[in-house]
C-alpha cells in the first residue's frame, strides 16, 4: 500500500520551487475556468500543478470522443460531464485543493451568482457568442475583477504569434485574435495548449500582483 501523502508535504514540495511567499498567495487565491475543454482543461491542470488553492469549474457538457485530440480527458471519462471528470483528475494530482464545480450553462440570468466568490476569471468557451456573453456580463458587473479571455489559436501556425495583450482595465486576452477553426486547420492540441498556458500565465501573473503582458 502506497503511504498518504500529506498536505503539509505538497505544500512543503511546493515552497521548495516556488518560495514560502509566492506559495501563500498562490494557495490562497481564487481562480474560475469557465469552458473546461481544450483550453480550460488545460489551464486548470496548469493551476493546480502550482498549487492554486481555489479553483472554480464551470461547464455543462459531456466528454465525448472527439474531446481527446487536444482536451486532458481519456477514453475512461467518456460520457462523464466534464466538471467531474476533470474535478476527478485534478484531485489526484493535489487531493487538497479546494474544487467548487459548477455544471451549469452560463447565461445572463446566473451569472452574477456563478461568479460572485472569484477573484480571477478564466474565459475558455468554444463559441463567439458565449465568449461574448461572459466577458460583458464580467465588465458590467464585476470590473473590479480580473479577466482572462482568448482568441485566436487554431491550427498549427507560428507559435510566437499567441501573446498576451491588456485589453483595458482589467481585462486581458490571449491568442493571436486571428485564426479560425476550418478545415484542416482545426482545434489542435499543441496550439490550444500554447493559448492555455497564456491564460494560466496571466492568471498566476495577476496572483502574484504582476502585470501579465
Amino acid at each position: 500500500m502506497k503511504e498518504q501523502i500529506t498536505e503539509e508535504q505538497i505544500r512543503e514540495a511546493l515552497c521548495l520551487r516556488h518560495t514560502e511567499a509566492v506559495q501563500k498567495k498562490l494557495s490562497a487565491a481564487r481562480t474560475a475556468v469557465a469552458g473546461l475543454g481544450g483550453l480550460g482543461s488545460h489551464i486548470a491542470f496548469f493551476l493546480a500543478r502550482i498549487g492554486v488553492g481555489h479553483l472554480h469549474l464551470i461547464d455543462f457538457d459531456r466528454v465525448d470522443l472527439s474531446n481527446l485530440n487536444r482536451q486532458q480527458y481519456r477514453l475512461c471519462h467518456l460520457g462523464m460531464y466534464k466538471t467531474e471528470a476533470l474535478r476527478q483528475e485534478l484531485l489526484e494530482l493535489n487531493p487538497y485543493l479546494q474544487i467548487t464545480a459548477d455544471c451549469v450553462k452560463v447565461d445572463e440570468e446566473n451569472l452574477r451568482q456563478l461568479f460572485e466568490e472569484d477573484e480571477i476569471i478564466c474565459e475558455a468557451f468554444d463559441r463567439a457568442e458565449q465568449k461574448a456573453l461572459l466577458v460583458n456580463g464580467i465588465l458590467e458587473h464585476f470590473p473590479e475583477k480580473k479577466l482572462i479571455a482568448a482568441s485566436g489559436m487554431a491550427g498549427f501556425g507560428d507559435s510566437n504569434r499567441i501573446r498576451t495583450r491588456k485589453i483595458a482595465g482589467n481585462f486581458y486576452l490571449c491568442g493571436d485574435g486571428e485564426s479560425e477553426s476550418l478545415p484542416g486547420t482545426g482545434l489542435m492540441a499543441p496550439r490550444v495548449a500554447l493559448c492555455a498556458a497564456h491564460e494560466a500565465n496571466a492568471a498566476v501573473s495577476l496572483i502574484l500582483g504582476k502585470e501579465p503582458c
